[in-house]
């Protein structure tokens, strides 16, 4: 049983600016009935400020009391402070949401950002969040998920795991056929930031030996060497060189030249390589 808040469940049973504006100066809209949750934002201005906000939503509590609390922090704001608002900023105002209800605050936020992607224009604050330039591809087909959502959801949050990708998203959390893609866009945008997963020692070893027979075997066998996994401790890696590597005048430059220099740039800038 998930736990609430005291402030989620308060805007849950009394939610505030529930309903439409006839005359709305922008209207944003996120998720889908198809998907099982789906909240349309009106906004009223008075030049840059937004004098009214009411929404229309179809959801559970978590996205009910999402869709209120937001109203209640965007309205009296100038439409540039709006903007900076976040999904986070939206969950520790409700003093929380459970992990698996993320999504909710996340569906609260792009509602917002779609609003004002009609007053500023899309890529303006596509450019301003520093989302991924790689367009709205669809990641998640069950739930509509393109891969901008997912980079942003993991800017944001800070997320590393697919699991968690798929609280704050529901990407993956159907029939799952996503879920190594959404695993490789995680791996892309921490590296970009240098903050690249940490291998456990096993997955290191698979890595490592991956490389070695997809990569580096083959490259050496065109002149009729090969090379041979030993073993890999802490992060030295032990081989064989064998064929005519082995007796190679320049087998030492080949380690660190090629193989060191293959592993260091595929599994980890840390790794060495020695013959034994």
């Amino acid at each position: 049983m998930w736990e609430y808040s005291e402030k989620v469940l308060e805007h849950y049973r009394h939610p505030r600016n529930v309903g439409k504006i006839d005359d709305a100066d922008l209207i944003g809209e996120a998720g889908s009935l198809a998907c099982g949750d789906s909240l349309k934002l009106y906004l009223k201005l008075d030049g840059n400020v937004i004098k009214d906000a009411k929404f229309q939503t179809f959801g559970c509590g978590s996205a009910v009391a999402s869709s209120s609390i937001l109203t209640e922090m965007i309205i009296g704001k100038t439409l540039e402070e709006a903007k900076k608002i976040t999904n986070k900023d939206i969950a520790d105002e409700l003093g929380g949401l459970p992990q698996e209800k993320m999504h909710c605050s996340v569906m609260g936020q792009e509602a917002l950002e779609d609003a004002l992607k009609k007053y500023y224009g899309e890529d303006v604050i596509e450019e301003e969040l520093g989302v991924s330039p790689s367009g709205d591809k669809i990641v998640c087909t069950c739930f509509n998920v393109t891969e901008n959502q997912i980079w942003e959801a993991i800017k944001i949050n800070n997320l590393k795991t697919v699991e968690e990708v798929t609280n704050y998203t529901k990407a993956g959390g159907a029939c799952g056929r996503c879920r190594g893609v959404i695993k490789d866009i995680i791996d892309t945008y921490l590296k970009k930031e240098g903050h690249a997963p940490q291998l456990t020692q096993t997955q290191k070893i698979l890595k490592i030996s991956k490389v070695i027979d997809q990569q580096i075997s083959p490259q050496l066998q065109k002149d009729g060497g090969d090379i041979e996994l030993v073993d890999v401790v802490g992060n030295t890696v032990q081989v064989k060189l064998t064929g005519v590597c082995s007796g190679c005048k320049n087998a030492a430059m080949t380690l660190k030249s090629f193989v060191e220099s293959v592993l260091k740039d595929k599994v980890d800038a840390n790794l060495e390589v020695e013959q034994v």
